[in-house]
């Protein structure tokens, strides 16, 4: 699971010469000039595990409530899942919407 990457569906011929599709990974962005605290589980009290760079895209495999933390894009408890074991606050990720946009992880 690439943090930054946004993969977009490819076309790869195995070798029985049947073309497959490569299954495509939205992403989205993190807020502009924030560098986002990545975290253990779904909440601050959680241990932070690293920070992002400023200006990458993150994938939201699922998400979960946690801690409420008050950011750009609002108030809210949503944390997204990153990638295995690592949770941003969705309220510095722009999804376009104030609820869940992923299934809730569990």
């Amino acid at each position: 699971m690439s943090v930054d990457t946004q993969e977009a569906g490819s076309v790869d011929e195995g070798r029985d010469g049947l073309a497959t599709q490569a299954a495509a990974v939205r992403t989205y962005a993190v807020a502009p000039g924030v560098r986002l605290n990545v975290r253990s589980g779904p909440g601050t009290q959680y241990n932070l595990i690293r920070q992002l760079p400023e200006g990458v895209h993150v994938p939201i495999y699922c998400q979960a409530p946690g801690t409420t933390v008050a950011g750009t894009y609002g108030t809210t408890n949503i944390w997204d899942l990153i990638d295995n074991g690592e949770y941003v606050s969705d309220a510095y990720v722009h999804t376009g919407s104030d609820g869940y946009i992923a299934p809730r992880c569990g």
